[in-house]
């Protein structure tokens, strides 16, 4: 009976990891063989999602209106999120692209500014922050870079997305082929302790 469950629950598991891994796999596949096409997928992507966000956003903000005077924030920044949407989806692919660009970089700004900030704090109280440092002013020459040069920006994006996506694939399929191994593990163990019963 326990070995049966083992066994049914490993063919689940094991489906589940095989097929998310062959398709993570095959995304990054696509995402390096079709870039062009992976980048419009990719914009529609960014629009979907402000839409949907935006809405689930808005209808939080009135389940909040009895809880909370300032629900109406929740509400703005629902709005803003569906405008945006509605517009990338007009602006189509142009302005979903130019946002992430915008936003790598202005991460990669942040970062640097908190890292150079982190470093200038570690020298005051004497610690090693030169490596820190460097990493901020990197990060921060890396933002002005992907602000300045948009298309690099993007297939830096995407080769990231596929870069994931093969590495994700890859260790899903591994550890899909390492449950064979905790099954029969699994199933002595149960088969040893009927035994001993």
């Amino acid at each position: 009976m326990a070995s049966d469950l083992i066994r049914s629950t490993y063919r689940g598991v094991w489906w589940a990891f095989m097929l998310r891994g062959l398709f993570a796999i095959a995304l990054g596949a696509v995402v390096l063989w079709r870039p062009i096409d992976s980048i419009a997928s990719f914009a529609l992507v960014i629009a979907i999602w402000a839409l949907f966000s935006g809405f689930i956003e808005m209808i939080h903000a009135f389940e909040l209106r009895r809880v909370t005077r300032r629900w109406w924030v929740a509400l703005l920044s629902g709005l803003i999120s569906v405008g945006f949407g509605i517009a990338a989806l007009y602006y189509y692919p142009v302005l979903s692209l130019a946002f992430a660009v915008v936003w790598v970089s202005w991460w990669l700004f942040l970062t640097g500014a908190l890292a150079v900030s982190a470093a200038l704090m570690e020298r005051k109280l004497g610690m090693g922050w030169g490596w820190t440092f460097t990493f901020g002013v990197v990060s921060f020459a890396a933002g002005a870079i992907a602000l300045m040069n948009p298309p690099a920006t993007l297939a830096a994006i995407m080769g990231l997305i596929a870069g994931f996506a093969l590495v994700s694939g890859i260790v899903l399929i591994m550890a899909a082929f390492g449950l064979s191994s905790l099954k029969d593990k699994l199933s002595h163990a149960v088969g040893t302790a009927v035994l001993t019963l």
